[in-house]
């Protein structure tokens, strides 16, 4: 569903393109498995397990060019982190739900799962990438080589894996590695964690080395905000605006967030991200 996805295929870990989607790769699993309500994000309600009627028979949406008009603007806040493809040519070895419609309803429920799991990678991979994270690097490595080794299992075994306690295991070394990020920034360091900002003015703000994990930043102001080097990891974007904003150096951000977001040619990004078409 993401806007900005290689056409490249699945690579091995180790680097962020193998973390993004390939719907190219896919049977068109989060059009699928994935429920929605019809909001703000989407045009019409879709049970989980139930085709969007957008799916085309190639598995490609026939709306893709057109989400946002279209009425389906969440789409294009989803990101598998590569997920999908995995799922699609690796666990199930290439073999769709339409051909062998017996494999469907453990395919999208191995898709959540996996999901999960190369989430985990992207941000491991992302604390690997942090000079200033070096410190705690052969954790990192050890979580990263363990959370792959998990994805690769089989089926069966993705669906009984206690996936929040990887999370957690896995959320212990991102704090670690978001504080030492943090403080190689002056100045004191904003913490609001979880803090509803909502529709908040925060124009031409210093959040450098901010920890906003979780925080609600929809509809916020934040033109010309210095973010770099801000925790953001799950913080909700939709439909901040980040025209003019400095988020490199950043930490954690995914594409799926900026791809909800608003920005301009002049909102400067991390490496590996990419700038929405719509922005």
């Amino acid at each position: 569903m993401s806007e900005n996805h290689p056409s490249a295929g699945p690579a091995p870990v180790g680097g962020l393109t193998v973390l993004q989607s390939d719907c190219g790769n896919c049977f068109g699993l989060c059009c699928v498995a994935l429920a929605f309500t019809a909001s703000a994000d989407f045009a019409i309600d879709k049970d989980a397990g139930q085709p969007c009627p957008n799916l085309q028979q190639d598995f490609r949406c026939g709306i893709h060019t057109r989400l946002r008009p279209s009425g389906f603007a969440g789409c294009t806040g989803y990101d598998c982190f590569g997920a999908g493809q995995r799922v699609s040519q690796a666990t199930f070895g290439g073999q769709d739900w339409r051909r062998a419609p017996g494999t469907a309803q453990q395919m999208f429920k191995v898709l959540p799962v996996m999901r999960q799991l190369h989430e985990l990678l992207w941000y491991l991979t992302q604390a690997l990438a942090l000079p200033a994270a070096r410190a705690v690097h052969p954790q990192l490595r050890l979580a990263l080589t363990e959370t792959e080794r998990l994805a690769a299992q089989d089926a069966d075994t993705l669906l009984d894996l206690d996936v929040a306690a990887q999370r957690a295991e896995v959320n212990t070394l991102l704090l670690r590695t978001s504080e030492l990020v943090r403080a190689g920034h002056p100045g004191r360091k904003k913490d609001r964690r979880g803090a509803d900002l909502i529709g908040a003015r925060l124009k031409g703000a210093d959040l450098r080395g901010a920890n906003l994990r979780g925080a609600y930043l929809i509809g916020a102001d934040l033109r010309g905000a210095d973010l770099r080097g801000a925790d953001l990891i799950g913080a909700d974007l939709r439909d901040t605006d980040l025209r003019g904003a400095d988020l490199t150096g950043s930490v954690f951000l995914t594409q799926g967030q900026l791809n909800t977001a608003r920005g301009d040619a002049s909102t400067r990004l991390p490496d590996g991200l990419g700038r929405p078409s719509h922005w």
